[in-house]
């Protein structure tokens, strides 16, 4: 799968609304996880959006997640660029490079789904999420 860059907004409990109207508006078919899916569901958000994304005919890509409780959210700063694929190499020296002069706020290491992820703020204050995929069984 060859890398990809494209938008992570999160949201205060209304990433599935989100996810839902943004579908009307360019089409495609969303997939979501929920909290509950991965045992990590804070009281109340057991069907809230741990990770979704809509993969749109166009070829546009938007992930989408629900904060958790607790986890800062303030509208404007509440997007991230995502990189993800599964050339280690490639997401490993961008992630290195972002990370160099910035804050990592999620080390880049193996996480419970299984691929390696990281997140940091750049030196200008830009959110980044690495998401390496874990090879198949």
């Amino acid at each position: 799968m060859a890398s990809r860059l494209n938008p992570y907004i999160s949201f205060t409990g209304t990433a599935k609304q989100a996810l839902d109207f943004y579908q009307e508006v360019f089409g495609g078919s969303p997939e979501i996880n929920t909290f509950a899916q991965f045992d990590q569901a804070p009281p109340g958000y057991e069907d809230k959006i741990m990770h979704g994304m809509l993969e749109t005919p166009a070829g546009f890509t938007l992930m989408v997640s629900d904060n958790p409780p607790g986890m800062e959210h303030t509208v404007g700063n509440n997007i991230s660029i995502s990189l993800s694929g599964d050339d280690d190499t490639e997401l490993r020296g961008y992630w290195d490079k972002l990370a160099a002069r910035g804050t990592v706020s999620v080390p880049l290491e193996m996480q419970m789904w299984g691929d390696v992820f990281g997140m940091c703020t750049d030196e200008f204050g830009i959110n980044w999420m690495v998401n390496i995929a874990g090879q198949p069984s």
